[in-house]
């Protein structure tokens, strides 16, 4: 365990533990509090959020996997969120949330000061939470709002939200990393995020694996890196029906601009930069996939 760090995952959490984190999270020695699965009485789930409040140093929270279990537990993770004023990334992959949830919970994310980064994968939302969503991404000359979103398997939104979504995307002066993972778009939800991403001045990952694109979306998306100066750096496109041959002319096309970069210690315009999963620090590296091979966790993880 790194200092500054509590993380548990799938334990079942007693009165005395939960009242440690909370001692810890008031004296401001806890940065990361992973909760991940675990499970914790109403009661205590209550005093958590009350620690969350009062905690000075708290910069990120993950209670994936059905910790916040129901609509009370919502609304006092979000009553924490109104006083808290360091927490930077918020986790709730796997809860269900729905947009009756999301709604209790979006006031508070909404007015957060420090919060860049949100995890609502797999939450069960649907058009209106997205809506929701929209208002947490500000157009240009309005505060800052996310910078990382996370939106993976999230089947029942339809393409009225997610063009709605690509909008605000498209306009968004801050967002720099979207995870659309293992939800049904389709080639014509597709090129609307082609259209986004060539818009927009900051997004620089994008996550389509598992999304049930073709050929059709890949020449799109091939047209929009070639043509169009954008930031995007790593596209993943993982687990869809692709041809080998299009991932490589785009993986080619970009990794040429990452030599350039190399020699000339310059950055090169976005169309020459190399198509890459998101790796971390080190050498780039080109994803390319025949669909046959094993999925990624598609929860965001410290």
């Amino acid at each position: 365990m790194l200092p500054g760090s509590i993380q548990m995952s799938g334990e079942t959490l007693s009165g005395a533990e939960v009242k440690g984190v909370c001692e810890g999270l008031a004296e401001g020695t806890v940065r990361l509090l992973s909760l991940r699965g675990c499970l914790l009485s109403d009661k205590d789930f209550a005093r958590l959020c009350h620690g969350v409040s009062q905690s000075p140093s708290l910069v990120q929270l993950n209670l994936n996997l059905g910790v916040v279990s129901s609509a009370t537990r919502v609304q006092q993770l979000a009553q924490g969120l109104q006083s808290n004023r360091s927490l930077q990334s918020l986790f709730l992959h796997g809860n269900p949330l729905t947009d009756t949830g999301l709604s209790l919970l979006t006031p508070a994310l909404a007015v957060h000061p420090s919060l860049v980064s949100l995890d609502l994968g797999d939450c069960l939302l649907g058009d209106e939470g997205i809506r929701l969503i929209c208002g947490l991404l500000p157009p240009d000359g309005a505060k800052p709002g996310l910078r990382d979103l996370t939106l993976s398997a999230n089947p029942a939104i339809s393409c009225s939200g997610w063009a709605r979504l690509a909008i605000a995307v498209a306009h968004s002066s801050q967002l720099r990393t979207l995870n659309l993972d293992y939800n049904p778009l389709g080639d014509h939800i597709a090129s609307m995020l082609a259209v986004c991403v060539a818009s927009s001045r900051t997004l620089e990952v994008l996550d389509l694996e598992g999304t049930g694109l073709s050929n059709q979306s890949a020449q799109i998306l091939l047209d929009m890196v070639q043509n169009y100066p954008t930031p995007l750096k790593s596209l993943v496109l993982s687990e869809n029906k692709i041809s080998m041959d299009l991932q490589q002319q785009i993986a080619d096309l970009l990794s040429e601009g990452e030599d350039e970069e190399d020699s000339e210690g310059q950055k090169p315009p976005a169309r020459e930069r190399g198509l890459k999963n998101d790796l971390g620090p080190g050498p780039h590296r080109v994803l390319l996939t025949s669909g046959l091979g094993e999925s990624l966790l598609a929860e965001t993880e410290m």
